[in-house]
């Protein structure tokens, strides 16, 4: 699946956002400015300007670079056949991540407006987002929920995908509401939970399911 230029143009597009915005505002921005937070939305390191370029590139750049090269180095060649899904997980990955470059550009232009409910709400959008692409993606080496025990067996690799699909689609709805109801600290530990639950269980219902593909061998 090698890359298209006509199809890469909209997702370059959406790379550049965080680059041209913060070129609009750079001479607004004084030498040092806020670049971490802790989680409470509270100020806990400046420095130079010039790391939210290194923050620019770092999150929708390289995000991109990662998700292009997938395809090409992948030794079974399973990616391509999910065809404009992939172009669509990476066009919605690349999106979160510039959306998620300018709203820090944003908030260490404003100083202490920075919220990180709204980082969780992001995030919960884009669970509920891979949610619902994950019960398309073929068995391969990059991708998805890849344990020894779905990578070893396809019906287990469908049936866990189509169980995490569920898991991450309604964990990212519950995220998001957790991000608009509850106070900062309370929304980084619920966030945490949540994150936990959809990350583990997936993992658990593959070994069970491959055992009981196991069984069914056996007894045949």
């Amino acid at each position: 699946m090698k890359p298209s230029l006509k199809k890469e143009l909209p997702v370059i597009a959406i790379i550049l956002l965080p680059f041209i915005y913060l070129a609009y505002i750079w001479r607004e921005l004084p030498d040092k400015v806020p670049i971490h937070w802790n989680v409470q939305g509270e100020i806990d390191r400046y420095g130079s300007r010039s790391e939210l370029i290194i923050v620019v590139f770092a999150l929708p750049v390289l995000i991109y670079l990662i998700l292009l090269a997938i395809p090409l180095i992948d030794p079974k060649y399973k990616i391509k056949n999910m065809g404009s899904k992939y172009q669509n997980i990476k066009l919605l990955t690349t999106l979160f991540m510039s959306v998620l470059a300018m709203y820090i550009i944003w908030s260490v232009k404003n100083a202490s407006l920075f919220n990180p409910n709204f980082i969780f709400l992001l995030l919960g959008i884009l669970y509920a987002i891979l949610g619902n692409y994950m019960k398309t993606i073929r068995a391969n080496y990059f991708i998805g929920i890849r344990t020894p025990w779905t990578l070893e067996n396809e019906a287990v690799w469908k049936a866990t995908h189509r169980m995490g699909g569920v898991l991450w689609f309604a964990g990212g709805l519950i995220i998001v509401a957790g991000s608009l109801v509850l106070g900062q600290k309370a929304d980084f530990i619920f966030f945490m939970v949540v994150t936990g639950i959809i990350a583990l269980v997936p993992v658990i219902y593959s070994y069970v399911k491959f055992k009981e593909e196991e069984k069914k061998v056996h007894s045949s």
